[in-house]
C-alpha cells in the first residue's frame, strides 16, 4: 500500500514547499493538488460534496506551479494532479506542462484527470459540458502523441494539429501514469481506453468497492492488460479502514488535508502518518 496526501494549495494554507518537505519527511509517497481555474458566482452547478461550496475552491493555486514548487524541495516525493481539468485546457500547453514538471522532478509526476462537475466553469472556457468526455479523450490522446513521438500529430473533432515538435519529453516512459477520476457507469471504459489507474473518491460511487475493483481487473484482463492500480482519494486515516481497503484491492490511500496553516496542518500530517504506519498492509 502506498500513502499520499491531497490538499487545495490556497493562498492562506500551509505553503506548498513546507507541506512537501513535511510529506517526504513523514514517509508519504505522493502529494496531489486539485484544480479550479475560477468559480463562477452563479453557483448553478451543485457541489457534489454538499450544500455550501468551501472557500478553497476559489482560492486554489495553479496545480502545475504547486507541483513544481513541491518537486523543487523534495527528492523522492511524487507530485500529482487530483484532478487536472483537461476539458478546460489547451492540450498542447498542458502536454508541455506535464512533461516539463516530469523532466524537472526526475520523473515524479502522477497525472490525475477527470471531466469535472462545475458546468459554468467549463462553459467559461468554451467547453460544452455535454461533450466533455469526448473532449477529454481526444485531448489525452493528443497529449500522448506529443509525449511519445518526435513528430506528433492528431486529427479529431475537438483537437486537430499537423505534425509538430515538442520537447522536453517526459522522463517516465511512455509517459507519466494517467489516473482517471470518477466512478460512473462508463469510468472503467475510459480507463481501459486511455488511462493507467483508477482514482475514485471515497464515498462517491465506491459502495461495494471490492466488487468494483474486481470488475475493473476483469475488464483489464479481457483487454489484454495487467492489473490496474487503484488510488482512493479521501481514504479514512484509520488503520482498520486502511486494512479493509487493502483487502478490497486499493493500492494507494490518499488522505485529505484541509487547507489550513502550518500549525494545524503539521500535527494532522503526523496523525495520518501514524495511522498509515499502524496499518498491517
Amino acid at each position: 500500500m502506498k500513502f499520499g496526501i491531497t490538499m487545495f494549495p490556497t493562498d492562506y494554507a500551509i505553503p506548498v514547499p513546507e507541506l512537501a518537505r513535511a510529506c517526504e519527511d513523514l514517509g508519504f509517497e505522493s502529494l496531489f493538488f486539485p484544480e479550479h481555474t475560477h468559480i463562477p458566482t452563479s453557483r448553478k452547478s451543485p457541489w457534489p460534496g454538499g450544500a455550501e461550496l468551501p472557500r478553497e475552491y476559489s482560492h486554489t493555486l495553479d496545480p502545475f506551479v504547486a507541483m513544481a514548487a513541491a518537486a523543487a524541495v523534495t527528492k523522492t516525493l511524487k507530485v500529482g494532479t487530483g484532478i487536472c481539468l483537461v476539458v478546460q485546457r489547451d492540450p498542447i500547453i498542458t502536454a508541455k506542462e506535464v512533461a516539463s514538471v516530469d523532466h524537472l522532478s526526475g520523473g515524479r509526476v502522477l497525472f490525475g484527470v477527470g471531466g469535472g462537475w462545475n458546468l459554468e466553469e467549463m462553459e467559461d472556457h468554451g467547453t460544452p459540458p455535454a461533450r466533455r468526455w469526448k473532449i477529454l479523450r481526444e485531448r489525452i490522446e493528443a497529449m500522448k502523441e506529443l509525449w511519445t513521438k518526435d513528430e506528433a500529430e492528431y486529427h479529431g473533432e475537438f483537437v486537430d494539429f499537423p505534425p509538430a515538435w515538442s520537447w522536453p519529453k517526459p522522463v517516465q516512459k511512455p509517459h507519466p501514469p494517467i489516473l482517471v477520476g470518477g466512478a460512473g457507469p462508463r469510468t472503467f471504459q475510459r480507463i481501459i481506453r486511455y488511462g493507467d489507474e483508477w482514482m475514485p473518491i471515497y464515498g462517491r460511487g465506491t459502495d461495494n468497492l471490492h466488487e468494483r475493483i474486481a470488475e475493473l481487473q476483469r475488464l483489464a484482463k479481457e483487454a489484454g492488460r495487467g492489473d490496474i492500480p487503484v488510488s482512493l482519494f479521501g481514504a479514512p486515516p484509520r488503520p482498520e479502514n486502511i486494512e479493509a481497503l487493502a483487502r478490497a484491492g486499493v493500492t494507494r490511500c490518499v488522505f485529505v488535508l484541509p487547507p489550513v496553516p502550518a500549525e494545524e496542518a503539521l500535527p494532522r500530517l503526523s496523525r495520518y502518518a501514524q495511522a498509515a504506519a499502524a496499518a498491517r498492509v
